[in-house]
């Protein structure tokens, strides 16, 4: 394959699989868009639900209620019927000095709250203590030593705490009444977590109790009004609707509306129930995630919260939700209820899963065969060219005797050589020695396909090393002799005797001295040894020719392969030799390791085990 359709097949399949992987992520991010939409959806419309069942629920309670009131006044009324009329106004105006009353009352607990707010303020340690202790331990300081601080720290969640103290006595004494309804507050110093001084702050009283006396008195006498009101009217409104002309349905919804607005926010709202109905309304939309709640009253302070923030002002970076709470009030501000998703996008990713990791896995098993499809591209490549190399060798290893032996037969048709003995003679053994090395050729490349086919005959007798290394260079001494090559040998292994095949053995050490002299760029110096190390014969080839690089090592054991030598092509084989030496040294149970430098020479190291050794 050539290299421009490999570089099209690599650009096709690349952009391919680009292609794939951007589809992938918009689906993926489309996806997570609608998914978050819909959990926004189904969460808002649960809390909607939620506000419009605390208010049903509120309004159903106070129907029940005033029904039952309504029936019990409706009885004392029918006594009371040609009095309603006078007593009218009276209820009247009861009705506006309760109003102002409460209004005074509520500016009264505003600047009490502010008064102690500003002391917890100044002084956050700061305790309440009633008036009995405060006369009893406080005051007379020969007892405050009796006074015990306890510190007290309270999981909230989400790591926060919440840390009250707690004043107690370590020994009781008679307590002295209080001599007054002012508000008193310990302060605490500690040093070492113990308490080193003491300070008192007073305040004005919680609740005044004048104002609340007469309120209670007023309200005393309403309650005694209402049993005379007319027959046709229950309360102030019903009465309202007869003088009036209203509809009474009108004006009894806004009597409910106003009735409920003055309760307290924390008294309209019941913690465990709400908990109780947002997890009911997820649950039938299937969401199960964990979640915060956060409830502000009709003037923005938050009076429930499970999420705790060291600072007020932090913003939370959480999945927020809200809605509003009594929204339906006459003259009142709503409530806001509030969740908080600490792990919205977790959830989210988690019910993706499904689909995004079939997703990855073929994203993975694409680019694992893209990989391997380039791998084997490249491989087949590589062995394509390997081969082509390998049959310009074996033609031209193939030429050289074939020529050799038709000039030689076509000089043996010359008569006057013909009548020649000693040309005959000589043309004859030139033949024949062709043949010789024609035939050694043949034989190589057909003892590589019997390897490949694993049909390759093996024997498995004794044979003595030192033996089949001596005959082999001795073989060679002529070859050396030729390039001016040394050799020195150091065949001292005591025990040489191996279960081999000494035919294939004599083939691995000619062709590893044959290696060694083909590639060395001068006179070659070979030095061959044998010796034992335990149960094994070790042999080495080494040699000082030309080396190798690392990469060239890696790979000289491949079919074909031949370490290149530039352009000077006086290096002559198929680049199957060492091919088959590995594959022969492996199939007797030996090994073979390599070592070399590039220009420093090669050393090639076999080792086999000895006869009668157990093999693992």
């Amino acid at each position: 394959m050539k290299k421009r359709s490999i570089t099209l097949i690599i650009w096709l399949m690349s952009i391919a699989l680009l292609g794939v992987m951007a589809m992938q992520y918009y689906f993926v991010r489309e996806s997570y868009k609608q998914k978050s939409k819909l959990f926004d959806e189904s969460v808002s419309a649960a809390l909607s639900t939620v506000a419009s069942k605390i208010e049903k629920r509120e309004i159903y309670e106070f129907a029940q209620h005033q029904e039952r009131t309504n029936r019990e006044k409706f009885k004392a009324d029918q006594v009371l019927q040609r009095k309603k009329e006078k007593l009218l106004a009276e209820q009247l105006r009861i009705q506006e000095k309760i109003k102002l009353l409460q209004i005074q009352q509520f500016e009264y607990q505003q600047s009490y709250r502010e008064s102690e707010e500003e002391l917890l303020g100044i002084f956050p340690n700061a305790v309440f203590v009633n008036n009995s202790f405060y006369e009893t331990y406080v005051k007379r300081k020969r007892y405050q030593n009796l006074i015990d601080f306890n510190v007290i720290n309270k999981y909230v969640g989400d790591n926060y705490f919440d840390t009250n103290i707690e004043l107690s006595a370590t020994r009781q004494i008679p307590m002295i009444p209080a001599k007054d309804d002012s508000t008193r507050f310990i302060i605490p110093y500690f040093r070492n977590n113990n308490v080193e001084a003491i300070q008192t702050a007073t305040i004005k009283p919680k609740v005044n109790g004048k104002l609340a006396f007469e309120l209670h008195d007023l309200e005393r006498q309403l309650t005694l009004l209402d049993a005379q009101k007319l027959a046709v009217a229950t309360n102030l409104f019903d009465t309202l609707a007869v003088i009036g002309g209203k509809s009474r349905d009108i004006l009894r919804d806004v009597e409910t509306s106003l009735q409920l607005a003055k309760k307290p926010f924390r008294e309209r709202i019941n913690i465990k129930v709400l908990k109780g109905d947002i997890d009911a309304e997820l649950a039938k939309r299937d969401i199960f995630v964990p979640f915060n709640i956060e409830v502000k009253d009709d003037r923005s302070l938050v009076i429930y919260e499970t999420l705790q923030r060291a600072d007020p002002k932090e913003e939370i970076k959480f999945a927020k939700y809200s809605t509003k709470l009594f929204e339906n009030d006459l003259g009142s501000v709503p409530g806001v209820l509030s969740i908080y998703f600490p792990s919205k996008t977790s959830v989210i990713r988690d019910t993706m899963s499904y689909m995004v990791l079939p997703m990855i896995a073929l994203l993975a098993l694409l680019i694992g065969a893209f990989a391997y499809t380039l791998s084997i591209i490249f491989k087949q490549k590589k062995i394509s060219e390997m081969k082509t190399d390998f049959m310009n060798n074996m033609t031209h290893e193939f030429k050289t005797p074939v020529a050799t032996i038709m000039i030689a037969s076509e000089s043996l048709r010359d008569p006057e050589i013909a009548a020649d003995e000693r040309r005959v003679n000589r043309l004859a053994n030139i033949i024949y020695d062709e043949n010789v090395r024609l035939g050694s050729h043949i034989e190589r490349v057909l003892n590589i396909a019997r390897l490949e086919k694993e049909n390759l005959k093996i024997e498995r007798v004794d044979v003595h090393i030192n033996e089949v290394i001596s005959s082999v260079l001795e073989s060679m001494y002529l070859q050396l002799q030729k390039v001016n090559g040394t050799l020195h040998t150091d065949i001292s292994a005591t025990n040489d005797l191996v279960t081999g095949d000494e035919l294939h053995l004599s083939n691995v050490f000619f062709n590893l001295v044959d290696n060694a002299i083909k590639y060395s760029s001068t006179a070659p110096d070979i030095t061959v040894k044998t010796y034992n190390t335990k149960s094994n014969i070790i042999i080495t080839v080494a040699d000082k020719g030309m080396g190798m690089t690392k990469d060239q090592k890696e790979k000289i054991f491949d079919q074909f392969y031949r370490i290149p030598t530039g352009n000077i092509h006086n290096v002559k084989g198929f680049g199957l030799g060492l091919s088959y030496v590995n594959d022969i040294v492996k199939r007797l149970s030996g090994k073979i390791q390599v070592k070399s430098e590039k220009d420093k020479g090669t050393i090639f190291e076999l080792t086999f085990p000895l006869k009668g050794t157990n093999l693992d």
